[in-house]
């Protein structure tokens, strides 16, 4: 039995905090689940967080919009550089029309034998929603935003990394975690993740330049796989250790998942991550989660002065 049951989420660091939400949840009809704070450092930045209604994992997408601090990062090579998102079989020239009528870019794209539509997030991150044929999740409906389940996006499919190495890579996606092979040709590498359909792909760009690890706006920070539970998640971090990517940090208590991270050869980070059994509802009733602005307790004496060094925005 794997130690890995897909994703769980997928975090970037992005711009402005209205365009984000606007993004998500108007443009893409995802729904609000979670709005908070980041939790390391000192900065006050939102952690904002869309998916399915019940922020199930798998269909969860997380940003830090750091317009108002102002940092601003590189994309380049070494560094994730797609986010993307699982859509029915022919639901591209929905997503295309809708997209180009509200003034997003998009245009139909293949890769690795998989339609696509290709387009933006505005702080300038790619993104595709990739038509995958053997994916049963549910998609996620959005009536006020006029998506139904023949369109609706089913959560994530996965995402591109750009590395220097191929070869690095290879190595860690089929002995660390382990994920089994799919493509090896002149559009990079494909991998699946264990017991789901959503994939990694592996693009080679040994000519551009190194991309930010830092958190830093117009990039993606780390891919966060599922562990299940605690015990998966330990094991797994053991055997990661253990094959000498030491580069993996403890478990860090993110109130609602439990975590950890490791860097992977090729520069994408890596989360190592489980749902806690109070899962969202931790601080918010379960029917209204993401409707309001929470703290963890361990900012309770900050909460005033995050508040006044927040973004504006309207998550109306």
């Amino acid at each position: 039995m794997s130690m890995i049951s897909g994703y769980h989420h997928v975090t970037m660091s992005t711009d402005g905090a209205q365009e984000d939400y606007d993004f998500f949840t108007k443009y893409l009809g995802l729904h609000s689940i979670k709005r908070t704070v980041l939790f390391d450092g000192v900065l006050p930045v939102y952690h904002l967080y869309y998916g399915g209604k019940n922020g199930d994992a798998s269909t969860i997408f997380t940003t830090f919009p750091f317009r108002k601090p102002g940092v601003y990062g590189r994309r380049g090579t070494n560094q994730s550089k797609i986010i993307q998102m699982s859509i029915p079989v022919g639901a591209s020239e929905f997503w295309v029309n809708r997209l180009n009528g509200r003034g997003v870019e998009a245009s139909k794209i293949s890769r690795f034998g998989a339609a696509r539509v290709a387009l933006q997030h505005p702080c300038g991150i790619p993104f595709e929603l990739v038509e995958n044929v053997a994916d049963k999740r549910i998609p996620i409906t959005n009536e006020k935003q006029g998506i139904g389940s023949e369109h609706g996006i089913r959560g994530i499919y996965g995402a591109a990394i750009s590395v220097a190495d191929r070869t690095a890579m290879d190595d860690f996606f089929t002995i660390a975690i382990p994920m089994k092979k799919i493509a090896d040709n002149h559009e990079g590498l494909a991998f699946t993740v264990p017991d789901s359909t959503s994939v990694v792909e592996v693009i080679h760009e040994p000519t551009v330049a190194q991309g930010t690890w830092t958190l830093a706006g117009g990039t993606i920070h780390h891919l966060a796989l599922n562990t299940g539970n605690e015990e998966n998640q330990l094991k797994l971090r053991a055997h990661i250790e253990g094959l000498g990517f030491t580069d993996i940090s403890e478990q860090k208590d993110r109130n609602y998942f439990k975590s950890c991270y490791v860097r992977s050869p090729g520069g994408a980070l890596f989360e190592i991550a489980w749902t806690v059994p109070e899962g969202w509802a931790k601080d918010e009733p379960a029917d209204k989660i993401g409707t309001t602005l929470v703290f963890p307790p361990w900012f309770a004496d900050r909460k005033d002065e995050m508040i006044a060094g927040l973004e504006p925005a309207d998550f109306s």
